[in-house]
C-alpha cells in the first residue's frame, strides 16, 4: 500500500485503539487463546482480521488466530478470493463448505427476508466448527452501528431491550463470541476498507434484499445522526449505563417488595414565619 497519508494513519490508529480498548474492557482475549476469526468477505470482517493481526503483534499476551470462512454455496460465489488473500497473509485458515443457500431458498417464501434463517444456520455451523478445532473464542465483525441497530430492531419488532454484547457465551456454554470492533463505527470501517482495498465479496443472498427492516433502522439512525451528530454514540453509551430500577422488568428488579425506608432521614425542614 505504500506510505499512509496523515488521515489514513489517524484512521488506522483510531481503529486499532478502539478495538484494543474493547478487547481490554471486556477481557475478550486471554493468554493462550485460540481465536477463530469468522470471515464473510465483507469490509467488517476484513477490518477485524487486520486489526487482530496487529494486536497479536503488540499485545503483552500470546494468542493464535485462525481465519474461517463459510462457503454457503451461493451461485457465483468466488471461491478463490479468500484463500488467495489468506495465503498471501500467511495465516492459518479453513473454508467450511455447507450448502445453507439451498436450505434457505427452499424454506423461505419468495419476497420474504432470508437473514434470520441464514444467520441461524451459519451460526450453528460455525459454532460446531469452532468446537472441532479447539477455538476458545469466536470473533465476529459486528461494529458499534450493528449493535445499536440490533437494539432498535429488538425493541421495535420483538418487544425486548437487548442488542449484541461485545462478549457472549453461547447458551450451551461451548463457545464464547467476541466482537472486537464493538467500539468502532461503520463509517471508519468503510473508509479503512476502501484504502486497504480489501477483496470484498458481495452477498447475493441477503445483502441485496430491499425489504430488510435493518436497512430501515439504519436509515433512521443515519437521519438522526445528520440532525444531531453524536446521537448514535450516545445511544451506544446508554447500553453500558443501564439502570434497572428505572425500567419495568420485574425479573430484573424487585418492585414487589419495594417500600419506604423507615430509617431514612426526613425531608421536612423547619419553616420560619417572617
Amino acid at each position: 500500500m505504500g506510505t499512509l497519508t496523515v488521515n489514513q494513519n489517524k484512521l488506522q490508529k483510531r481503529l486499532r485503539r478502539l478495538a484494543g480498548e474493547a478487547v481490554a474492557d471486556f477481557n475478550m482475549i486471554e493468554d493462550g487463546d485460540k481465536v477463530m476469526v469468522c470471515l464473510s468477505g465483507g469490509k467488517d470482517s476484513y477490518t477485524m482480521l487486520d486489526v487482530l493481526m496487529h494486536l497479536q503483534k503488540v499485545a503483552p499476551i500470546k494468542f493464535e488466530i485462525v481465519a474461517v470462512n463459510m462457503d454457503q454455496k451461493q451461485p457465483g460465489f468466488p471461491e478463490h478470493v479468500l484463500p488467495a488473500y489468506l495465503k498471501e497473509l500467511g495465516i492459518e485458515y479453513h473454508i467450511v463448505e455447507k450448502d445453507t443457500y439451498s436450505v434457505v431458498k427452499e424454506l423461505v417464501p419468495e419476497g420474504k427476508t432470508t437473514c434470520s434463517l441464514c444467520s441461524r444456520l451459519r451460526r450453528g455451523t460455525l459454532y460446531t466448527f469452532a468446537d472441532e478445532i479447539g477455538a476458545t473464542k469466536m470473533a465476529l465483525g459486528h461494529h458499534r452501528d450493528d449493535i445499536v441497530e440490533t437494539f432498535f430492531l429488538n425493541m421495535f419488532f420483538n418487544g425486548t431491550l437487548k442488542a449484541m454484547p461485545p462478549k457472549l457465551r453461547a447458551d450451551d456454554g461451548r463457545n464464547v463470541v467476541i466482537r472486537p470492533l464493538a467500539y468502532c463505527n461503520e463509517k471508519d470501517i468503510q473508509a479503512y476498507s476502501d484504502f486497504k482495498q480489501f477483496p470484498i465479496i458481495p452477498c447475493n443472498l441477503c445483502g441485496s434484499q430491499e425489504n430488510l427492516q435493518r436497512q430501515v433502522v439504519k436509515e433512521m439512525l443515519q437521519d438522526w445522526e445528520r440532525k444531531t451528530p453524536g446521537r448514535t454514540e450516545s445511544i451506544f453509551r446508554s447500553l453500558q449505563n443501564v439502570v434497572p430500577s428505572q425500567l419495568a422488568d420485574r425479573n430484573l428488579f424487585d418492585f414487589t417488595s419495594l417500600k419506604i425506608d423507615e430509617t431514612a432521614a426526613s425531608r421536612f425542614v423547619n419553616v420560619v414565619n417572617l
